[in-house]
């Protein structure tokens, strides 16, 4: 095989993967005799460059991709070899030929994922399928059959999946892995279960489930399922306190805190906010003690205390000029100084301070690393809504349409939902200056949403 990878080897069998190429085929008119050695073909490289009708097909399944995005060489690079030097059709007898009669068996259902499983990269679409069986080890199967004692191995495989799902959140946001993440979530926990031969290994599994259940409760969150999200973050929480994980259970008041701000639960987020203090304290950790001053701001927001929100994220604003140092969580890769703009920009909208608002918006979006997209897309969207409610339209629609433009990458609810009300308010306005703009581009968006 080539440079690019095909996820569902991992995913799905081939034969599966094959009748959703025929079903594709079918969609506009096309005949391919794909089957499960036609697959294989493709995987192990010997087909370089598939002929015009599977070109045809697979344009259709990708649409906006190339055959090159796809992983394939160029059509010019393999005339000569497999194909004729005329035009690239088949050789004399290829029994894949577009017009060799295909099956009729194996119409399994088509999911998204497999849809999009022949790329790697390039869109919120393929997230999903990106994210493969989240650590290999970690698969669905894995989470069904007996686990022996876990080794150094299974908790390597445990702490490279909590990883995988973070970079893939950054980049594209939460909808479309959820769903992935539950079968890992199990196995993790299965081999918690099954006891480990060294006590180093012990915690390192314990650290690793927690944290698991930590990211997919995000996916959750992020994506409006906040029952889900509440009970992951329950989970991890437990997890914390059996071990004995002072970490672990920082991490688990943090974001039960963010949770309770955003479920409208201000005064529960005060009180994991505070909680999460209360025991980071020993951890040296000046950015993380800075994040859950933040949190706790963020309740305080919520309350209407304006007093309240104005001490605490003073702190975390002396906090967070301390520097980052060695004592700083992994899971905190996203934090910085983009994140504590963004922060306090909801904070201030919270409490109807629009221009504040706007004002730390449009640094933490000026201030975020590109790898970020969700977040970019987010506070963007913060901006969008800050300066609508500020009465200031046509900077809005700006700030609006960027967000759409970012979307093509990112799938989040939360930055869907926002963008939604920000529509709402431009309303009114829709004669001024890239308004209407705007609200055409979000109403086709929800339609093909």
């Amino acid at each position: 095989m080539t440079s690019y990878s095909i996820h569902y080897t991992k995913l799905y069998e081939p034969a599966e993967f094959a009748a959703a190429i025929r079903r594709a085929a079918r969609e506009i008119g096309e005949r391919v005799g794909c089957d499960a050695r036609y697959i294989g073909r493709v995987e192990s490289g010997e087909i370089r460059c598939p002929n015009y009708a599977y070109e045809r097909v697979f344009l259709h399944m990708f649409p906006g991709r190339t055959l090159t995005d796809l992983g394939f060489a160029p059509r010019s690079s393999v005339r000569g070899r497999r194909a004729r030097a005329g035009g690239g059709t088949p050789d004399p007898g290829d029994p894949y030929d577009p017009h060799h009669p295909y099956d009729t068996h194996d119409n399994h259902e088509e999911s998204d994922v497999l849809r999009r499983a022949f790329m790697t990269g390039g869109g919120a679409t393929v997230a999903a399928a990106s994210l493969g069986p989240l650590g290999l080890a970690l698969d669905a199967a894995a989470a069904q059959r007996p686990v022996r004692r876990a080794g150094a191995g299974e908790a390597g495989a445990l702490e490279d999946t909590v990883r995988r799902i973070r970079l893939l959140d950054d980049r594209h946001g939460a909808d479309g892995l959820y769903r992935r993440a539950a079968a890992p979530l199990r196995a993790a926990y299965a081999l918690l279960d099954a006891g480990a031969t060294r006590q180093t290994t012990s915690d390192r599994l314990a650290a690793g489930a927690g944290e698991l259940a930590l990211s997919v409760g995000w996916l959750a969150h992020d994506s409006g399922r906040f029952a889900d999200a509440r009970s992951h973050y329950a989970e991890a929480l437990a997890t914390a306190r059996t071990a004995g994980d002072a970490a672990l259970e920082a991490h688990a008041f943090c974001n039960t805190a963010f949770l309770a701000r955003d479920a409208g639960r201000p005064r529960e987020a005060v009180r994991a906010a505070q909680a999460a203090q209360r025991v980071a304290r020993s951890l040296g950790s000046d950015r993380l003690l800075a994040l859950l001053a933040l949190r706790e701001a963020g309740g305080w927001a919520g309350l209407g205390d304006r007093a309240a929100c104005a001490r605490a994220l003073a702190r975390a604003r002396g906090l967070h000029e301390r520097g980052p140092s060695d004592a700083d969580p992994e899971w905190m890769s996203f934090y910085g100084d983009a994140e504590l703009e963004g922060l306090e920009a909801q904070c201030w909208s919270a409490l109807g301070a629009w221009a504040r608002a706007a004002r730390h918006a449009r640094r933490a979006a000026g201030l975020q690393d590109a790898h970020f997209t969700r977040n970019t897309a987010l506070y963007c969207a913060e901006l969008a809504d800050d300066l609508a409610r500020d009465g200031r339209p046509d900077e809005a629609a700006a700030a609006g349409r960027r967000v759409l433009g970012l979307l093509e990458e990112v799938q989040s609810s939360r930055v869907h939902t926002m963008l939604a009300g920000t529509a709402r308010v431009l309303l009114p306005h829709r004669r001024a200056p890239g308004v209407a703009e705007f609200l055409d581009r979000h109403a086709a968006l929800r339609r093909t949403g």
